[in-house]
């Protein structure tokens, strides 16, 4: 099935929701034992966030009441704008013992759009690598022609690799801690031509796990189902 130009056509969401259901048919039953794959939100880790689960804050028990409103002037804001917020997009998360390993992300256009989600899910991806997750990143996308997440989020890592515009389908699997500190980072770049059959990537599970994900069977499978129905 060759790749869609998405920029002139309609009917994404619809194609992403059920090809994120075939991808999960596809991986699940090649995962060794211990893994279980399954759709849930996409994680939004953060580039420098706590590694806790408890906030960095004080709590404080406030008295029991309702609250006082205050009838002085000057209470309006100064100003009200909308801003971008990070979409409950799903994604194919696998999990090892409780543990999140590995994730099959598949952009849409509202995750770069404008400036802010560029930045913010740029931010989140690199996040999960920082986090030692595993990342299967896959963008059909080709606009804005100007931006490219492969590129941001090697950016953010401190990476200098040749540019890769949107569509590309990119890998990454994190090794262990490196001897000048960070950790390993093995990634495999590539690039997807519109009117193009789509490659076969592998989706890391550990340093010495990996299955095949069969990108160009399951769009295929999700165009015919949601598309081309």
């Amino acid at each position: 099935m060759p790749l869609h130009d998405w920029s002139a056509l309609p009917g994404w969401d619809g194609v992403r929701q059920v090809w994120g259901v075939e991808l999960l048919y596809a991986v699940k039953p090649l995962l060794p034992p211990a893994y279980r794959a399954y759709l849930g939100t996409s994680p939004t880790f953060a580039i420098g966030g706590p590694e806790g689960g408890r906030p960095d804050v004080g709590v404080t028990n406030w008295p029991a009441g309702p609250p006082e409103v205050s009838t002085e002037t000057g209470q309006e804001p100064d100003e009200v704008v909308a801003v971008a917020t990070l979409s409950a997009d799903t994604a194919l998360l696998v999990e090892r013992g409780g543990r999140l390993v590995a994730v099959v992300e598949l952009v849409s256009p509202r995750n770069k759009d404008r400036l802010s989600s560029q930045a913010a899910y740029a931010a989140g991806y690199a996040g999960c690598l920082l986090r030692g997750v595993h990342l299967l990143l896959v963008d059909v996308h080709r606009r804005p022609a100007s931006f490219s997440f492969a590129d941001e989020v090697a950016r953010g890592l401190g990476l200098r690799p040749p540019g890769l515009p949107a569509p590309h389908a990119v890998a990454y699997r994190v090794g262990g801690p490196s001897p000048d500190g960070g950790r390993f980072l093995a990634v495999w770049r590539r690039p997807l031509i519109v009117g193009g059959p789509l490659p076969t990537m592998q989706l890391p599970l550990s340093a010495d796990e990996s299955v095949a994900v069969d990108l160009e069977g399951t769009y295929r499978r999700a165009t015919e189902a949601a598309y081309l129905a």
